[in-house]
Order: structure tokens, then sequence, then C-alpha cells
């Protein structure tokens, strides 16, 4: 009886090891301890659609019960059709507002009954005490951030992603992917010779009648300080904002980029993405070299103006834009990259769709 009890003992043990064992613990990329039973079947998903796809895999998104649609639809209406045409249904799944506008519905996020729910920082920092009440449904938080734009967060993000999901071998190649691509950019860079070009970047929304933002840290503003550029706009916005036209004028940048999309309602916004023609990209880059003044900038006067697609911000294919915008800083150190051959590479290797498209483009007039 004595060793009945035992064994019985032992199994227990093991049974409840064996549990402890599977359960997944992770550290978020604000410091927050995350747990999952096993991993993620349920998911409200808030942003980074994209790399979510890049490291879940194939049937991603039958995980997601819940997504905050409008950032995907509206921000990028051509590459969400894109994906609605690969993965037909997800333009059904419930959409529970965004924190960019205010709609973003705990409600409804809780009502999806999530076993997971993955937010960008920015958004969980916007939604301030409200997330509390994922905590008291006792739905686990998971947030990421590659809006910060450094390989540390990236990776740490991507690898956030696979152990979430059990899809840590897409996750690790993936992130080992992105690591040896912006070290080869750094490797490139420390054996040329110092670049002194000032670079401006615009987001490039509303047409040339109104300035649009440009990037102190993050996202662009953090690629053109980790690539050795000058940026301009550092020290004069915080995250991101408007330049005035006259500081523009008085900086003369010797780059120019453009960060257009496939945004919806902007008839003159430059427009880059999925189903984005070399044609019409030129013809709304145009617009914004008539600005007065432009034509005495040296980015103008030397064709030094280009089209760069703002949705490849922030994302694990965001290394591509890198050497781009490296290849413009230092011509000869990447005049074997071709970076946009390599963003088609890194759909048709990793993503459901192809980049049909224009993604990377310099100005060049009609005769050129």
């Amino acid at each position: 009886m004595k060793n009945a009890f035992r064994l019985l003992a032992v199994a227990t043990i093991l049974i409840l090891s064996g549990k402890a064992f599977a359960e997944i613990r992770v550290t978020d990329v604000k410091g927050r301890e995350v747990s999952l039973a096993e991993p993620a079947k349920r998911i409200v998903l808030g942003f980074y659609y994209e790399d979510f796809i890049a490291v879940a895999g194939p049937g991603a998104m039958d995980r997601v019960v819940a997504l905050s649609l409008s950032t995907w639809k509206d921000w990028r209406p051509n590459q969400f059709a894109t994906y609605v045409r690969a993965i037909p249904g997800i333009e059904n799944i419930p959409d529970i507002g965004d924190t960019e506008n205010g709609t973003f519905s705990v409600e409804k996020a809780i009502a999806t009954k999530p076993d997971l729910v993955i937010l960008a920082a920015w958004s969980y920092d916007a939604l301030g005490d409200a997330v509390k009440q994922f905590d008291a449904a006792g739905i686990p938080v998971l947030t990421l951030d590659y809006n910060a734009q450094t390989v540390e967060k990236h990776v740490q993000s991507t690898l956030l992603l696979g152990k979430v999901t059990g899809s840590e071998k897409r996750a690790e190649a993936l992130a080992a992917e992105y690591k040896a691509a912006m070290e080869d950019i750094e490797a490139r860079i420390q054996k040329a010779a110092p670049t002194t070009k000032k670079v401006y970047v615009e987001l490039a929304q509303k047409g040339p009648s109104e300035v649009g933002n440009s990037y102190g840290n993050g996202m662009w503003g953090t690629l053109i300080e980790k690539l050795g550029g000058i940026n301009i706009a550092k020290g004069q916005v915080e995250n991101w904002g408007p330049l005035s036209p006259e500081y523009v004028l008085a900086q003369q940048p010797d780059l120019i980029f453009l960060a257009g999309s496939e945004w919806l309602n902007r008839p003159q916004a430059v427009t880059v993405g999925f189903g984005a023609t070399d044609e019409l990209a030129r013809e709304r880059m145009k617009a914004y070299l008539g600005r007065p003044g432009w034509d005495q900038l040296p980015a103008v006067r030397n064709d030094q103006v280009h089209a760069i697609y703002h949705g490849g911000a922030r994302t694990l294919s965001d290394y591509v834009y890198a050497q781009y915008i490296a290849k413009q800083l230092y011509p000869e150190a990447f005049k074997d990259i071709d970076p946009a051959a390599e963003i088609r590479r890194y759909y048709d290797t990793w993503m459901p769709i192809k980049a049909d498209g224009v993604f990377v483009l310099p100005y060049k007039a009609l005769g050129q």
C-alpha cells in the first residue's frame, strides 16, 4: 500500500511538473511577465499584422478572433486587399477599434474570449488604466515594439511572437536573418568613408500644400541616425511632427525621402506600396518638388529625391529600407545591393503574398 501511495505521489509530481514545464513564460518589451498555459489559439491582434503572419506561419490568421481593423485596412488598403485574396475570411474578423483614433474597445475584445491580447507598446500606453480590464478578466497581454527601429527590439519582439504562438523555429530564423542583414549594413558602413549628407524624411500623405510629419526619434529617424546620416528632424521634433518649410530650406538636405503609402481618401499622397506604379508615384512626387524653394535644394538639384514605403517601417522587412537609404548615403559600398529585389525575396520566403508594387523609387523626370 505504501508503495502504491509513493507511486501515486511520484506520478502526481511528474504531472504537475510537466504542466509547469509546458507553461510559457516570457518577459515582454515593457518588462512585464506574461504566462500562457500553451501556445495561444484565440488572439486579439492590435498591430504588427505582417510580422505576426511571418512568425506564426501558415494558418496564423485562423488564430485571430479580433483585430484593430482600421490601422490595417485604412492605412494599408492595397496591402490588406492582397491579404484578403490570399487568406479569405480575414475581412470578417471582428473589429475592436484602435487606440490611434480612440475607438479601441476593451469590452469588445474581452467578449471574443481571447487567450492572449497582442498590442504594440505605444497602443498599450495609449490604453492607460483601461488595460487593467484584461488583467481583471484573466487575459494575458503581450507588448511588442518594432516602432523603436532597433535590432534589439525587433529581435526581442520576434522571439516573443515565436514563443506565444509555438513557432520558435520560424521566429529564430527570421530574427537571425534580420540581425544578419543589419550587421551587413553596419559592416559596409564601417568600411566606407563617413557621410556628411543631410537627410529629410516627410510623410507624404497630405499633398505638397500641407507639410507632413518628419521623424526625430523612432521609425525613420532612428534608421537614418543608425546609418550615419544627418537627420535634420533630430532635436526639432521628439518622435514625429512637421518641420517648418523655412527650416527645411535653411538645412539644404542632400537627400529627401518621401514616405508614401496606399492611404484611403488621400488623392495627393505619394502612392507607393502594393499595386502602385512608377508612373503614379513619380507624378505625385513631382508635385512635392514644385514647392517654393525646393528647386534650390541639393537633393532636388542632384536627383536625390526618393519615395519609400511607409508601411515598410517598423516591420521585419524594414532592413530592406535600411539598405535603400544606406545605398543613397554610401553608393559605392552598396552598389551590389538591390533592395527592390530583396523585398520580393523576403515576401516569397516568408509571406503568403507577393510584393507586387513599388516600395522604393528614385524620382526621375519624364525623359530621364
